[in-house]
């Protein structure tokens, strides 16, 4: 295992490579769309039904796709072109967006439309994300991972949240049906985007591969069967093969144990943002009282802190990144525990800042070392194995924050979410631990 070297971030350098000018804008686009989106129908289902149960069921009908795909989805990832791969999951997702908005604009939207649009984008979303992590190790140069991901994670952050918080300043004139039509659009731009990253087919098996655990013999068969003129051979073939990537990928994880620790540090708190949106629409409405702008506020406040954290974590030492990575995570434990006691919207909007700062550094700290650690080859099957985790958390989360913040009241609720950031802080100490001493 190697220890992520401290190189200083060269924003002109970064920002030199058209490809990335590319993916920043693709990510910035699309999570611009789906912010509002996921802020927009889960406003619309509380305000509608003013059942929190419900608005976490939206959360796991986005989250469930991720229980299977990825583990298909991480071999196709490290398999084929990546590029394209995106181009093509944000166009099926923006048509199906697009389809929901057509009926929202006729008057005839149902609340099983929305679940079964939001089934679809969290089908292409499950295989997305590994995919545009994975992809983003490719075009930029390897000194400077840790700036690019905090300028990725800036455009993720800033898109998702400022279109928060624009979605809680229109929703009123907009609608829903206003909001879906522009995330729809979105994702034909953002696939755009991504095309024009760079040129021709890039396969990411022609890098340098990891010891097989099973025998050439046996990927030179399954090869030779994928291009075989019987179909059911060819079938077989490929059966055999993506076994074989299955086996590779868990084999590789077994024998890494920081990038484990990294990994479900990530998961823990990529579950976290996701499930919180439960209690989030609950505080801006029960507590706050503050409504959809207020909530819109409250999206602005996090767009506002995760910005600062980027910054910040791209220009420290690796030494300081490490601890504050910890900090960070404590932090956004022990901030957990206190948001539902302020009343106030200003202090709450602080205290989103502050989640979202901390979210932020952690995150470029977790995924700038997992891509100095991780063999390109390796990252779709890495970061799908992420995603996996990350889904069995949401799920669990997601619908226990509902039922707890509507049976028993949204404190506990925020206390549920303090104690799964408990949770990442013993793995975020322990990657410290393990990177610390390979340095």
């Amino acid at each position: 295992m190697a220890s992520p070297a401290t190189t200083r971030v060269d924003w002109k350098l970064i920002w030199a490579q058209r490809g990335f000018r590319y993916f920043f804008l693709a990510m910035f686009v699309s999570l611009f769309g789906s912010g509002m989106n996921f802020t927009g129908v889960s406003w619309y289902i509380l305000s509608s039904t003013h059942s929190t149960i419900k608005v976490s069921l939206q959360v796991i009908v986005v989250t469930l796709p991720g229980l299977l795909v990825p583990f298909l989805g991480g071999v196709l990832i490290d398999r084929l072109d990546r590029r394209y791969l995106g181009v093509l999951l944000d166009l099926a997702r923006g048509a199906a967006v697009l389809a929901a908005a057509f009926i929202a604009w006729h008057g005839h939207l149902e609340l099983w439309h929305l679940y079964a649009m939001t089934l679809i984008t969290g089908t292409g979303s499950a295989m997305y994300w590994a995919t545009v992590n994975a992809l983003v190790q490719e075009v930029i140069p390897p000194s400077q991972f840790t700036g690019a991901n905090a300028a990725v994670l800036i455009g993720v952050q800033s898109g998702m949240l400022i279109a928060g918080a624009f979605v809680g300043f229109i929703y009123d004139s907009a609608g829903i049906a206003g909001i879906l039509a522009i995330d729809g659009a979105t994702y034909f731009v953002s696939a755009f985007c991504l095309y024009q990253v760079r040129r021709g087919y890039v396969s990411p098996r022609e890098s340098q591969r990891y010891p097989r655990e099973y025998s050439d013999a046996t990927e030179a068969t399954a090869e030779a069967l994928e291009t075989g003129e019987n179909p059911e051979i060819a079938e077989a073939g490929l059966s055999l093969a993506v076994y074989a990537d299955l086996k590779e990928g868990f084999a590789y994880l077994r024998k890494q144990p920081v990038v484990r620790a990294l990994g479900v540090t990530h998961s823990i708190m990529m579950a976290g943002v996701v499930s919180a949106n439960v209690v989030l629409v609950a505080l801006a409405n029960d507590i706050l009282h503050a409504g959809a702008r207020g909530l819109g506020f409250l999206e602005a406040g996090w767009a506002a802190g995760a910005i600062t954290g980027g910054l910040i974590a791209s220009q420290l030492s690796q030494k300081l990144r490490l601890i504050l990575y910890v900090g960070a995570i404590v932090g956004l434990a022990t901030g957990h525990m206190i948001v539902p006691f302020v009343s106030l919207l200003i202090g709450a909007v602080t205290m989103q800042a502050l989640f979202g700062m901390c979210r932020a550094l952690a995150g470029v700290v977790a995924q700038s070392s997992l891509m100095s650690i991780v063999p390109r080859h390796f990252m779709g099957r890495t970061q799908s194995a992420m995603a996996v985790l990350t889904t069995i958390l949401q799920l669990l989360m997601s619908f226990s924050l509902g039922w707890i913040a509507q049976r028993i009241n949204i404190v506990a609720g925020f206390a549920l979410l303090a104690l799964m950031y408990g949770g990442a802080s013993f793995f975020a100490a322990r990657a410290r631990q393990l990177l610390s001493s390979a340095g």
